[in-house]
């Protein structure tokens, strides 16, 4: 009168290839697509997100002969 494990296995089997044919999971894609805002000097790319500070840190260890406005024409604080 056993209850085998067969059918609890071969359930879990199932379930465990449905969650792999779920497709990548990286997120280097949707990183690479939130890099909006670029440095005109150099190409330097970093994200939408990116305060004014940052940006400023960039320029003046980078650039330090250029202005904020010369490498970053476009940037508006948000």
């Amino acid at each position: 009168m056993g209850g085998g494990n067969g059918a609890k296995s071969a359930h879990k089997r199932e379930m465990n290839a449905k969650k792999a044919n779920k497709g990548p999971t990286s997120q280097l894609a949707s990183n690479a697509a939130a890099l909006s805002i670029q440095c005109d000097v150099c190409k330097q790319a970093f994200q939408g997100t990116s305060k004014q500070p940052l940006l400023q840190q960039h320029v003046d260890s980078k650039h330090s002969k250029n202005t904020f406005a010369q490498c970053f024409p476009k940037f508006t604080a948000a």
